[in-house]
């Protein structure tokens, strides 16, 4: 039989005979075909044939972590790291560890991946529930995303943009307003490298015509309401022809690679079937996940991504675990073991893209050298399960061809830190963002430079 297409076995199957039914035990011909398949088998490859550039990618994950075995125990160049990060020693000299950094001006709650990449209080307007304002991938891609036939991806384990405070993205415009993101391996790979067809390029070109007459008339009708408008609805009013504008710049762009080639990329060994929502599929949807992401940079498809890799309310862990219900553990030592366990589970994953990007040698660098990668949870559980904005867990790689310095435990008190916005303006920069501030920054991270 074809293990392709063989059809898994019930779990309900029963032997029948002689009028008794008899369950039997769990099988492995009872899981899945994908949850059968063999980890990844993919490689990276041993040399990229792109010039350098920077790139950044920003790696989420929801619901905080044990801190207590988060931190490391000592600061400074010589650190000890903390039993959870002993997962990265092989990386060691390759990434920095920041603690006591938050976002002075966020709430707590389950609305850390809203405000991971933007530092916003989310309730700052009066008479407002929810605004959000642009996150710093966003910041980024306004200045460079032209170079690139996509100016960012938004990649998360549930697909669309979620709802205010469950946001299901990480990305957010001008305007605060989220960004979809895909969850499929199948479809972003599609996406990125596969030839589209002469049908899908005339469709292209047809939404393009349509949505372009479709704006021109919007913007018209729009300067024409202005005038009978307050200050107030003025605003509001600009606000949405900016959303229009920035919609007319991705159509636009669309359409000026639609005859440059996509890059040429073999696809086997990717676990392009992986599901994020399956328990059993996890580990393999976020190592599929991350060798798109490699490849993506790989052949300058991008230079900008955004993963959340599971968002606060209802996201998986490593294994399928309820992070969420875990994150209200109470001090529970038992809880606190299993949340350890799901941190060094994602650490592992990092820790094998990161041995991707430096096993890819560029102009007599690695790809980790030339490419930053932020990573950490919006959200501190705390020791008593506490949702606090505050001491978050996070940790900064790669990017030393563009200055980084890493091999470190930089600590700060919870209570008097710099914002971590300053923290993402440095990145911002160094990824060719010329820009002076970020949301609530007060000045470049310069214990990373």
């Amino acid at each position: 039989m074809n293990p392709l297409f063989f059809s898994p076995l019930p779990r309900r199957t029963v032997l029948r005979g002689l009028g008794v039914s008899l369950a039997l035990p769990f099988m492995e011909a009872m899981l899945p075909r994908s949850v059968q398949a063999a980890p990844s088998t993919y490689k990276p490859v041993p040399k990229s044939g792109t010039q350098p550039t920077p790139r950044a990618i920003f790696c989420y994950i929801s619901n905080g972590v044990n801190i207590a075995e988060w931190v490391p125990s000592t600061q400074g160049k010589n650190y000890s790291l903390s039993p959870t990060l002993e997962t990265l020693k092989e990386h060691q000299a390759d990434f920095s560890v920041l603690s006591g950094l938050g976002h002075p001006h966020s709430e707590g709650g389950h609305s850390g991946g809203d405000t991971w990449l933007t530092g916003a209080n989310l309730r700052g307007i009066p008479g407002k529930d929810y605004t959000n304002t642009i996150s710093v991938d966003q910041l980024i891609t306004e200045r460079i995303g032209q170079q690139t036939r996509f100016p960012s991806l938004e990649i998360s384990d549930q697909s669309g943009t979620g709802a205010a405070l469950h946001s299901h993205t990480l990305a957010f415009d001008r305007n605060g307003t989220p960004l979809p993101a895909e969850n499929n391996p199948q479809r972003l790979f599609e996406r990125l490298f596969v030839p589209d067809d002469l049908a899908s390029r005339e469709a292209t070109l047809r939404r393009y015509a349509e949505k372009k007459s479709v704006l021109d008339n919007i913007i018209g009708d729009a300067k024409a309401l202005e005038r009978k408008l307050g200050r107030n609805d003025q605003i509001k009013l600009a606000e949405y022809l900016a959303s229009v504008r920035e919609t007319e710049l991705r159509v636009q762009r669309q359409v000026s690679w639609i005859d440059v080639p996509k890059p040429q990329v073999d696809p086997t060994g990717l676990q392009l079937n992986s599901k994020a929502g399956d328990a059993h599929d996890r580990p393999m949807w976020l190592d599929v996940m991350l060798e798109i992401s490699y490849l993506a940079f790989l052949t300058d498809t991008t230079r900008v991504i955004t993963f959340e890799w599971a968002r606060e309310a209802g996201g998986l862990g490593i294994g399928g675990e309820n992070v969420h219900e875990l994150s209200h553990h109470g001090g529970d030592p038992e809880t606190l073991k299993k949340i350890a366990a799901v941190d060094r589970g994602y650490l592992s994953k990092l820790s094998r893209f990161m041995s991707f990007l430096k096993a890819t040698e560029e102009c007599g660098k690695s790809l980790l050298e030339h490419t930053m990668i932020v990573y950490g949870s919006g959200m501190n559980s705390g020791l008593r399960g506490e949702h606090s904005p505050k001491n978050l867990p996070l940790l900064v790689a790669g990017g030393a061809a563009w200055g980084l310095k890493h091999g470190q435990h930089i600590a700060h008190d919870p209570e008097k830190h710099p914002p971590l916005s300053n923290l993402l303006l440095t990145v911002a920069q160094k990824m060719g963002a010329e820009v002076p501030s970020f949301s609530d920054s007060t000045g470049s991270f310069s214990e990373l430079l």
